[in-house]
């Protein structure tokens, strides 16, 4: 089991930038992949980024492909969410989440262990 607490939410104007971290615990952090998804009111978790083990592999939707990027340091066992060009659809909470294996993936099912959830809003 992995331990998930995430940190660096809050409040920016649309197209300001925030980062995201993660501090992990627990499975040997270079063991799996890693994920960030978000969840805005009324509205299914979605998928925002993902990480293979190594950091070799990175993938995201279309809706924030350019504008986030998603990092890891397993010498720190931190993975990071650098989003920028913010928007106002971005609103949501943002929770990281560790995934099953090492290779990675955009379904939530492969993730079963998850941090608590950190709030980011966006104003417009």
């Amino acid at each position: 089991q992995v331990q998930l607490v995430e940190s660096g939410g809050g409040l920016v104007q649309a197209g300001g930038s925030l980062r995201l971290s993660c501090a992990a615990s627990g499975r040997t952090f270079s063991s799996y992949s890693m994920g960030w998804f978000r969840q805005a009111p009324g509205k299914q978790r979605e998928f925002v980024a993902a990480i293979s083990w190594n950091g070799g592999n990175t993938y995201y939707p279309d809706s924030v492909k350019g504008r986030f990027t998603i990092s890891r340091d397993n010498a720190k066992n931190t993975v990071y969410l650098q989003m920028n060009s913010l928007k106002p659809e971005d609103t949501a909470v943002y929770y990281c989440a560790a995934g099953r294996r090492s290779l990675i993936s955009y379904s939530l099912h492969e993730y079963p262990d998850w941090g608590q959830g950190t709030q980011v809003t966006v104003s417009s």
